[in-house]
């Protein structure tokens, strides 16, 4: 009997770590300084031409402002839910707002794309 156990505890931890982590999975997003950030620190942004959850920022847009991509298997959860872009692509949004990061940031707690063309927003909680 003590032998079965033992082999199985370890698997039984691992099992119920695994469906711990799915059922518990969150958005990759911080809040830092009083903006929402991505899990490297990077400050996240919203676009005020977005609008009914869809994403305006496609092409040469998303070159200079990468959306915060989900996985396949990443779920919504709260005020986090997740977007299809023009592409098929899946994107995270924070109440309905797609969320951006901007390539001229350059370290954590930069936000530089606050206010910038007076239509990005840092993304605030």
């Amino acid at each position: 009997m003590q032998i079965r156990f033992s082999l199985i505890s370890p698997l039984l931890a691992v099992l119920l770590a695994g469906s711990a982590s799915l059922a518990f999975a969150e958005a990759p997003v911080k809040t830092s300084d009083g903006v929402l950030t991505n899990s490297a620190g990077m400050t996240l942004y919203t676009f005020d031409k977005d609008s009914g959850g869809k994403s305006a920022c496609n092409g040469p847009c998303a070159g200079n402002w990468p959306p915060l991509m989900a996985n396949a298997d990443d779920k919504s959860s709260g005020d986090y839910s997740i977007i299809t872009r023009d592409d098929g692509s899946k994107q995270w949004a924070y109440k309905g707002k797609p969320l951006y990061t901007w390539k001229k940031d350059q370290k954590a707690g930069d936000k530089t794309g606050d206010g910038f063309n007076n239509v990005w927003r840092a993304a605030k909680p």
